[in-house]
């Protein structure tokens, strides 16, 4: 069994030293650290560590904000090293998944931000319920085609220019410029 420390600030600015200092009360085999931000699971420390990690080990934080900012990121992570039989502690929130009571407490965990995507979901749908009732648009408005796109399309699709100067001159953004394209198509079929 190793124990395996993940560390985390936001930036480079800022110092780990506080949560050296609590976890110094681990026998820590391995530490992983890093300055980046938590809002999502992209980054090169927290990645090598979940690909190291191996049955029998267990992961320490300071506290559940330094591994995830969301409960969604959380759940997905400590569900990744479960699915390893890797245990999770986290000093901060006394959640330690190896004993039964950690194992309840992030069933609570994942409870409450299930319960949290259920009631956005359906603020979502009474919204668009209301909109459509009162007749009034809802979602992103729709990019007009402006009078010069057929004959740029036209150009594009022969080849005879590039899909960024057909952008240009358009000045369309690249998302915008194939979302219109698809729905150009769509109706000159």
């Amino acid at each position: 069994m190793t124990n395996i420390a993940y560390i985390r600030v936001s930036t480079a600015e800022q110092n780990t030293d506080r949560q050296h200092e609590l976890l110094k009360g681990y026998e820590i085999h391995k530490t992983y650290e890093e300055k980046i931000s938590g809002k999502n699971t992209d980054r090169p420390q927290l990645q090598n560590m979940l690909e190291y990690v191996r049955q029998g080990d267990v992961v320490i934080v300071e506290s559940i904000s330094r591994l995830a900012r969301n409960t969604k990121d959380l759940l997905c992570i400590v569900e990744q090293l479960k699915d390893k039989g890797v245990g999770f502690i986290s000093i901060k929130e006394n959640i330690d998944t190896t004993t039964p009571q950690g194992q309840f407490m992030l069933s609570v965990f994942g409870a409450m931000a299930q319960l949290e995507r259920d009631t956005i979901k359906q603020r979502q749908r009474e919204g668009i319920d209301l909109a459509l009732a009162n007749n009034r648009p809802y979602g992103r408005p729709k990019t007009a085609v402006s009078d010069t796109f057929t004959a740029n399309y036209t150009e594009w699709k022969n080849g005879k220019i590039t899909a960024t100067e057909c952008m240009k001159r358009e000045n369309l953004p690249r998302t915008t410029f194939y979302r219109v394209v698809k729905e150009y198509e769509k109706n000159n079929k």
